[in-house]
């Protein structure tokens, strides 16, 4: 029985039966060569038994892999870092295994080689491409073994990018979409030919933008008579002009500073 999609096994069991694997395990029931893969006596139930295995599917599962599976006998001490396989359902007090089956499990990220498959067949039988683990009952018993397929990362969501119509509500100007993260804003100067307000974005707009421009109704009969009336009641005063008329010499206030309090006489 291959796995799907080459997924690293998750677990292998012995059960009295196929209806008594449990959910989300698969009893291997025929060999290679499409005989009945049913371990007989030697597995200690009168009705014989079959080994099982379960998988987490073509997606990676989050749980530990079985990156090695061992045939002993029962004579034989458990070996380090090994698991005695379980058996559904569970096994009777008493009754004498002659072989066990011991199974190394791993975390995913932490195994390089994990076992896909496993069959079984006659013991005068060679499968390429899969190691004899050993023996029972009448039958050899052969793994496969793989690299792990790590998980994949998170997919990283995508920037968003405006429509048109929330583009044209944005703050930021239009070019803002194209310019890398690093680039720094420079601003433009104006020019004294150019205008001092911009008036196509909202950043370049003034209180007067939109005001209709009217003439007071006094200034319209000087307008008519031609610009030299308007000019003649225009007061022009030079810069010395303006010195002398607001010219203030804080003679009062250099006064009292020069003042001392009367402590300090």
């Amino acid at each position: 029985m291959a796995a799907a999609e080459e997924a690293p096994l998750t677990g292998v069991a012995l059960a009295a039966a196929p209806e008594a694997a449990p959910a989300g395990w698969t009893a291997i029931t025929v060999t290679v060569e499409g005989a009945a893969a049913n371990l007989g006596k030697g597995f200690g139930h009168k009705g014989g038994g079959y080994l099982c295995v379960s998988t987490g599917g073509a997606q990676a599962a989050p749980g530990p892999v079985v990156t090695d599976v061992q045939v002993l006998s029962d004579r034989s001490p458990q070996p380090a870092g090994y698991t005695r396989a379980p058996e559904f359902p569970e096994p009777r007090t008493g009754v004498s295994r002659k072989k066990r089956v011991y199974v190394k499990l791993l975390p995913r990220d932490a195994a390089a080689t994990a076992v896909l498959d496993i069959k079984l067949s006659s013991k005068s039988k060679a499968l390429p491409q899969y190691l004899k683990i050993g023996e029972m009952g009448h039958f050899a018993i052969w793994c496969k073994k793989g690299p792990v397929r790590q998980r994949s990362p998170p997919p990283v969501p995508r920037p968003r990018t405006l429509s048109a119509g929330l583009r044209q509500l944005s703050l930021q100007p239009p070019d803002s979409e194209h310019r890398s993260p690093g680039a720094r804003c420079s601003i433009k100067r104006a020019s004294p030919q150019e205008s001092l307000y911009d008036t196509a974005t909202i950043y370049g707009l003034s209180a007067m933008d939109g005001v209709p421009f009217t003439l007071h109704p006094r200034f319209e009969s000087k307008l008519s008579s031609g610009s030299n009336a308007i000019l003649a009641d225009l007061n022009v005063k030079s810069l010395a002009d303006i010195e002398n008329e607001y010219n203030y010499a804080f003679v009062v206030e250099r006064t009292a500073a020069a003042r001392l309090p009367p402590g300090l006489c």
